[in-house]
């Protein structure tokens, strides 16, 4: 092979290699899914740092006890999924970041992802796309820099529903991750 040849075959390798890593969304499958390079921009910069707390661990983007004030972003603790779908939809990036913030503040703090269904598919299918949706979210927060070890998933599939309705609108409130923090 030429020199030439070789220098043809380095600069195709890297453009598809670059071409394949960003795919731009979270998907089913293991813990080391694609992601866009704009889901795990640098979260440590220290230019939204809001408070210092004593316990706080650098960087410090919340007080501790932001986490319980119902005016603040932290207190949506909920992602909504698209039906049959665990990939998390992008209007729900800035708030998993605010999550993984507060979750680097506080080291020793853990959270439960619970992941949930609409009423249809079979038993045994929601409980696992139920957890299919936890472990996306929490893939996403462990590329902001979250411990794996501080993150539980656990699946309810169909059986706690938000709404008991039996329509679109019902089901769409069902769908989804509830983060549960154990301080």
């Amino acid at each position: 092979m030429s020199n030439l040849s070789k220098i043809w075959f380095l600069v195709s390798c890297i453009v598809i290699l670059s071409a394949c890593a960003g795919t731009g969304s979270i998907r089913d499958g293991d813990d080391q899914g694609a992601a866009s390079t704009d889901l795990t921009g640098d979260i440590g910069d220290g230019a939204d740092v809001v408070a210092v707390d004593e316990d706080c661990k650098p960087p410090c983007a919340y007080p501790r006890g932001e986490i319980n004030d119902p005016a603040s972003k932290l207190a949506n603790r909920t992602v909504f999924f698209d039906f049959d779908s665990a990939e998390i939809k992008m209007e729900y990036r800035e708030l998993l970041i605010a999550h993984a913030k507060y979750l680097l503040s506080y080291p020793d703090t853990k959270v439960r992802l619970e992941g949930h269904t609409d009423e249809r598919g079979s038993r045994e299918y929601n409980l696992a796309l139920g957890e299919e949706r936890g472990k996306s979210v929490r893939r996403l927060l462990v590329l902001q820099g979250i411990a794996a070890e501080n993150i539980e998933v656990v699946s309810f599939g169909e059986e706690l529903p938000l709404d008991l309705g039996h329509d679109e609108s019902a089901w769409s409130q069902n769908r989804r991750v509830e983060l549960v923090y154990e301080e």
